[in-house]
């Protein structure tokens, strides 16, 4: 662990949707690499499994339930976190994902803006919130890394997820803004990031990709032809990145957006 560049031994790590495929990866893949994390999620037993999980492995772990949509509940969680482990060095913005109603297969004419509007601030406010709160603990302690989950949509224009796309555009925008907000006060001592994963199975996308017999849909053969490593990535691939955005290796590199694609974002499909 002391060679290795990215090691995180003695920060403390806060995951928010720590639960889901990518965060729970990002969750453990953090401990792995030395850190005591903190599981924020909504759903409270769900985030003890996986802190109990990370414990078995041998790591330290705590779970915090959460709703990132909620700014009282946020300062709480992240309150807590400091009183049991005394600072917050790492913040991974892994909540998030899109609304069915949000979706559309017809004219975006016919999104509900209501749709429209929760998906925005599933994503949007999901991220500024935790994110305003955690980096003022960092910027009181003079040390930080904040690091979010932006995707494709945002840089290329994928049909029927019109609000997703919006709202993962918007953190790429966030992303570079409190970048340079925060290395203009603090230096480079607190640094804010991004990662823009390509695709991944999981539980928001998988109706739309996976047919109830197994087989890949319309839309994930398309994807394929149009990513040149040929295949879907897996969720512990996301974690290479995320460890060295957040460690010391990564010590000139903010407002960063990181594509993790398999050359999606570089073919043009031609």
């Amino acid at each position: 662990m002391a060679d290795d560049p990215c090691a995180l031994r003695g920060r403390v790590a806060v995951v928010t949707g720590g639960c889901g495929v990518l965060g729970g990866a990002l969750a453990s893949g953090l401990s792995e690499a030395g850190a005591t994390v903190a599981i924020l999620d909504l759903r409270r037993e769900p985030a003890e499994q996986k802190a109990e999980e990370i414990r078995r492995s041998g790591g330290d772990a705590l779970a915090v339930g959460t709703d990132v949509l909620d700014e009282g509940q946020v300062r709480s969680a992240r309150d807590e976190v400091l009183r049991a482990r005394g600072r917050v060095d790492i913040l991974v913005n892994a909540a998030g994902g899109n609304v069915a109603r949000a979706k559309n297969e017809g004219p975006p004419f016919e999104v509900p803006i209501d749709a429209f509007d929760q998906v925005l601030r599933l994503n949007v406010h999901g991220t500024v919130i935790p994110s305003l709160a955690f980096a003022e603990a960092m910027g009181r302690q003079r040390a930080g890394s904040i690091v979010s989950i932006s995707s494709m949509a945002a840089i290329r224009a994928l049909s029927g997820i019109l609000g997703y796309s919006v709202a993962k555009a918007g953190i790429d925008i966030f992303t570079r803004w409190l970048a340079a907000d925060l290395a203009r006060r603090y230096g480079d001592r607190v640094r804010v990031n991004a990662i823009a994963p390509g695709f991944f199975i999981a539980e928001q996308n998988r109706g739309m990709l996976i047919n109830p017999d197994g087989s890949y849909t319309a839309r994930a053969r398309t994807i394929l032809d149009h990513t040149p490593m040929g295949r879907f990535g897996r969720p512990d691939e996301l974690i290479g990145a995320v460890r060295w955005l957040c460690s010391d290796a990564a010590s000139f590199v903010t407002g960063a957006v990181i594509p993790i694609d398999g050359g999606f974002n570089a073919f043009s499909g031609v």
